[in-house]
């Protein structure tokens, strides 16, 4: 029996890097996985390739900081699979800007993403497995920046730390319906948005104790641990992903 065999899993912001390959691996588990993007080419790629691995795996196009789109994203997973039992919220964006000129605009994108995106879609998805009445597990992405203060990212790191804290508060509230709630916080990680930098490899490789940056599958291993059976009296923590970067935490600058 696969470790996600009959599960159904919603992961935001999936169509390529971190939340492609915790899809991938979902779906290799056994998992019938709602992959959702705000670009319909990236997740209909995205799909493509778990399909022709033979992984189960939909497409759903959305705006996960719109809460009637996150809602909605849940009830599709339920029309088409029957049921939800994990949700992972790993639509994300970074806006770089220096404290003194960061525009009130830029502000307010980076909170409604990373903050009401995650916020409203473990609201729907905690109260349709409150209504199923059977367990399931949510897990929000954080950030090494919620931890350690990073040069032009304050917005950003404000908002990774906040969802540390959602997921410690939700305990509370989720508990009693054996659904638990994690995060995971990765350091520097190789993506392709992070490709687009030459010297991101090189330079993270020097400061990140364990002589590299992660890989996808570092971080996607992570995430697959806090949302299977093993974790299942594991809630309300964070598991810091980072080659041992924030023990030390030297600036890449």
């Amino acid at each position: 029996m696969k470790a996600f065999q009959n599960k159904v899993a919603i992961v935001t912001g999936a169509g390529q890097g971190i939340g492609l390959e915790i899809s991938r691996k979902l779906a290799a588990g056994g998992a019938h996985v709602l992959l959702n993007d705000i670009e319909s080419s990236l997740a209909e790629e995205a799909v493509s390739s778990i399909r022709k691995e033979k992984g189960v795996c939909s497409p759903f196009i959305a705006d996960c900081s719109d809460p009637a789109q996150t809602s909605a994203m849940v009830a599709e997973a339920v029309r088409q699979f029957g049921h939800v039992d994990i949700a992972i919220a790993n639509a994300g964006i970074t806006l770089y800007g220096d404290f003194f000129s960061y525009r009130p605009e830029d502000f307010d994108q980076v909170m409604r993403v990373n903050l009401r995106g995650s916020f409203f879609l473990a609201q729907a998805a905690a109260a349709q497995m409150k209504e199923q009445a059977t367990s399931g597990s949510i897990l929000f992405m954080s950030s090494v920046t919620g931890h350690q203060a990073h040069k032009n990212l304050t917005a950003y790191g404000m908002s990774k730390a906040a969802l540390e804290m959602l997921a410690k508060t939700l305990v509370i509230e989720l508990s009693p319906y054996k659904i638990t709630v994690n995060a995971i916080a990765p350091g520097a990680t190789l993506t392709e948005r992070t490709s687009r930098d030459p010297d991101y490899d090189k330079t993270w490789s020097e400061i990140t104790p364990m002589g590299r940056p992660a890989t996808t599958v570092d971080v996607a291993n992570a995430a697959l641990f806090l949302v299977s059976p093993e974790a299942a009296h594991i809630t309300g923590q964070t598991l810091v992903v980072d080659g041992g970067w924030t023990s030390v935490s030297p600036s890449p600058y």
